[in-house]
């Protein structure tokens, strides 16, 4: 009987191994580095999620083994400081980078084209457009203005100065101009050094930004913005077969066998995936809401427990999010006051004083929250105003209940508890102990009664009940 049982474990044994012995040989050869091309892909507003996938996956294609980085890029655009990232990572990349807008019909505006700039290769599939790169307007507070310079060398005296210094009508539109200047030269300055540095056409660069002007694929190509184009991946590589592109670690030829090798998708993962939800600004200023109201009615319910644990859990997600993202601190403090105001019209009746300001802080606040203007990284207007139509609501239907309340009868404070039902908990000599109300009432009844027969008070002497038995009814 034991051996039987031994040599079924010992079957057994050999089952699994042999089951586990293709997963564990697919992971030993996913670690020898096997030369392939990988795809990657920014599809939509480039944010802080973008940079952690790109950056991510392109260490991890490296280390795969992956002779080239193809990045399928069709964005409106995006944040500044993501992009940035983005760059600086393509720019210190040991391999080629080539970014390519594609399917057909997909775009490079704004932020791609930067992106597309600082690769070692641009290309485009037929009927895609890139462009349209000026810089949008931050939110903060703006720079000093600075005076204009004389228009010529000769200008009499007093003549060529900016005509709204020293406070005059304007002076804010000159602030907001001398801002603009500013963050545009610093724009030009950064896509132009690209250009250079990847031989590619700076003077168009520098309109795109100034003058937000765009291109179409075979325009691109005639005026030396991009590299080439290609109709899909396999005549991207064939194209790129042989060509020398130039890294941070010097000059590079691609293989001569470049669209024989396999291509291998890097699709964001999980993490990614997570990332990208939660640093949406919708989402995270839902989760900032939920949070906030979840920590408020836990603090005056304590013990419930729920609202507790999932207001930390959406604030810490929502402060994960909103450090990733730029904020107007401004913005998040109205949010918080509003809410506030609101919670305590609640416990502190002010006729609609509070919950009013409430409402008109968190649309405010709402407003103000995103410090951006890039594309996707605002927080919709109607989501503004679904929040600001429900607290509303909330805050009218409390205002009906409080006038209701208001408009009832109010009986003396010492005939308060006369007509309501209790229930008898204890006997004690001709007293009878009874609960009403959630509390230990002290009455007297001409009847007999036995512990759990329903009462009804019918007098009250202070803090003495005087109660009759009753057939049928409701504690209250």
């Amino acid at each position: 009987m034991q051996k039987r049982t031994s040599d079924r474990v010992c079957a057994a044994a050999w089952i699994a191994l042999l089951l586990l012995l293709p997963a564990a040989l697919a992971a030993a050869r996913d670690e020898v580095p096997q030369p392939h091309v990988a795809q990657l892909s920014i599809d939509g507003a480039i944010g802080p999620a973008t940079t952690d996938y790109l950056e991510r996956t392109m260490a991890r294609a490296q280390a795969a083994g992956a002779r080239l980085l193809v990045v399928h890029i069709d964005t409106p655009g995006g944040l500044d400081a993501a992009t940035r990232d983005i760059i600086q990572h393509i720019l210190a990349s040991p391999v080629p980078v080539a970014t390519y807008v594609y399917p057909s019909g997909a775009r490079a505006a704004s932020a791609g084209t930067y992106i597309l700039y600082a690769s070692q290769i641009a290309a485009m599939a037929p009927a895609t457009t890139l462009g349209a790169a000026t810089p949008v307007q931050m939110g903060g507070v703006p720079a000093p203005a600075e005076p204009k310079e004389p228009e010529g060398a000769n200008a009499p005296q007093g003549q060529g100065k900016d005509k709204t210094d020293g406070g005059e009508p304007g002076a804010a539109d000159s602030t907001a101009s001398t801002m603009e200047r500013k963050m545009t030269n610093d724009a030009v300055a950064f896509i132009r050094g690209l250009a250079k540095r990847n031989g590619r056409n700076a003077d168009w660069a520098e309109k795109a930004v100034r003058e937000a002007a765009t291109l179409t694929a075979d325009e691109a190509l005639q005026m030396n913005v991009v590299d080439l184009v290609a109709k899909n991946d396999a005549d991207l590589l064939r194209q790129l077969a042989g060509r020398k592109v130039t890294l941070e670690s010097g000059a590079v030829t691609l293989p001569a066998d470049l669209a024989e090798l396999p291509l291998q998708s890097y699709a964001p993962d999980w993490r990614n995936k997570l990332l990208a939800l939660i640093t949406n600004p919708q989402v995270a200023y839902i989760l900032l809401l939920v949070g906030i109201y979840g920590l408020i009615f836990e603090g005056y319910s304590p013990g419930a427990l729920v609202p507790g644990i999932t207001g930390v859990i959406c604030l810490l997600l929502a402060f994960y999010a909103l450090q990733l993202l730029p904020i107007n601190y401004a913005g998040l403090a109205l949010i918080v006051v509003g809410a506030l105001l609101i919670v305590a019209e609640l416990f502190v009746p002010s006729f609609g004083a509070l919950g009013i300001g409430g409402v008109i802080a968190l649309v405010i606040g709402s407003v103000m929250l995103i410090d951006s203007d890039a594309p996707g990284m605002q927080i919709s207007r109607g989501l503004i105003g679904a929040i600001a139509g429900v607290s509303g609501l909330a805050l009218l239907g409390l205002l009906w209940a409080v006038g209701r309340s208001l408009r009832k009868p109010r009986p003396a404070i010492d005939q308060a508890m006369v007509g309501r039902t209790a229930v008898v908990i204890e006997l004690q000599g001709d007293d009878v102990l009874v609960h009403l109300g959630g509390e230990i009432w002290q009455a007297r009844c001409d009847a007999p009664v036995r512990p759990g027969e329903r009462v009804t008070v019918v007098a009250q002497d202070g803090l003495a009940l005087q109660v009759q038995p009753q057939s049928t009814g409701e504690e209250q």
